[in-house]
């Protein structure tokens, strides 16, 4: 009978290319945890974050034959964070996407550096892109703090219209960076992904 727990994640990979699930169920008992943590760290919503986990370990066991893994823990983080690209794709709140998005890029930022500065440069370059009214009043709201009310009267318009401007804005930018943010997790992959993530 196999001691699953004293096994190495190398070890464990390998018994798991054999269709071994006490193998499986420890991977998952060593990592669900972890793994959920960090989704719920961005997704704040309990149960986006479990699914999000599930579905890594989901595809893990479909794909146990195909899979190219170098480093298991790596691997199993970078598809989390995959899956809740996903998930922010599906999208809450505007606020609250730029919330996740800020913890999601200080992760980069940690991890990559480079990766970083690609996304930083991604999303100035998505707002200089804006047309020149909904950039202003973007920046407004972002970098001067101001409230759409206050934005109304600066320039002398409808709060109504202000809404309608940020809405377009925030629109672009989202889906944006959510396209980027994409690629950014493809290629900075160091093992290959599943097709289906």
């Amino acid at each position: 009978m196999q001691n699953y727990p004293i096994h190495t994640d190398d070890q464990l990979l390998k018994r798991l290319y054999q269709n071994d699930e006490g193998a499986f169920a420890e991977i998952y008992n060593r990592y669900w945890k972890p793994l959920y943590t960090s989704a719920h760290n961005i997704l704040q919503v309990r149960e986006a974050a479990q699914d999000a986990v599930q579905e890594v370990f989901i595809s893990l066991w479909k794909r146990r034959q195909d899979l190219q893994v170098d480093v298991l823990q790596s691997y199993l983080h970078q598809a989390v964070r995959f899956q809740v690209f996903k998930a922010v794709r599906a999208g809450k709140t505007d606020q609250d996407f730029f919330n996740r998005l800020s913890l999601i890029s200080k992760d980069i930022l940690i991890e990559d550096p480079v990766l970083f500065k690609e996304l930083e440069s991604i999303y100035q370059q998505l707002i200089q892109s804006l047309p020149p009214d909904e950039q202003e009043i973007f920046l407004l709201h972002r970098d001067g703090g101001l409230t759409y009310k206050q934005i109304a009267e600066q320039k002398n318009i409808s709060v109504k219209t202000v809404e309608k401007k940020m809405s377009r804005a925030l629109k672009e930018i989202r889906y944006g960076m959510d396209d980027a943010m994409l690629v950014v997790l493809v290629t900075s992959a160091t093992m290959m992904l599943p097709h289906n993530f």
